[in-house]
Formats: C-alpha cells, structure tokens, sequence
C-alpha cells in the first residue's frame, strides 16, 4: 500500500516543497510550506487567524512523490513549528 497523507504529516516532496499536511481530501492535499504574521491591518480586518499560510496542492497521483518524515499530535505539539515562521509580530497583544 502506498503512503496515504495525514493531517500533522512532515513531508519532503520531490518539487522542492516541505512542510506539514494542511489539509486533506481524496481529491488533494494541502502543504504548508510557510507562515509569517498578519500585518495589524490585515489582522484587524480579520482577527480569527494571527498569520498568513503558504499552501501547496499536492494530488493523489503525485502521493508517491512525498517522503513521509514525521508527525506530530496537533499543531500546538512543538513550541516552534518547524516550518519557519517569516518576520515576527510587533504591534497589538504581546506574545
């Protein structure tokens, strides 16, 4: 049986991408290959989510392209995601 994605999946993929598994359906998965804070504006307009997400489609046929390298329980498992985050936040709540 080939690998089938989970969400909280680490993944190398051949195309240069890296991340953890976003998303998944039967008709694709999603990759986050990056995140960086919202700007104020951005997250006052919108205040459910802090950051900004890079998402990669990845689909089934391409599957046996991702090397599976680890997973973790949640996204709230590791005190730093190991996808880097990008800039850091300096106005409204303190960290």
């Amino acid at each position: 049986m080939s690998y089938q994605p989970q969400v909280n999946d680490y993944v190398v993929w051949t195309k240069g991408v890296e991340g953890w598994v976003y998303f998944t359906d039967k008709s694709y998965i999603t990759i986050e290959q990056s995140v960086r804070p919202k700007d104020e504006i951005n997250y006052l307009c919108c205040p459910i989510h802090a950051n900004e997400r890079v998402l990669v489609i990845c689909y089934p046929e391409q599957w046996k392209e991702l090397t599976y390298i680890k997973s973790r329980e949640s996204i709230y498992e590791e005190k730093k995601n190991t996808v880097e985050i990008v800039g850091e936040i300096t106005w409204g709540e303190s960290k």
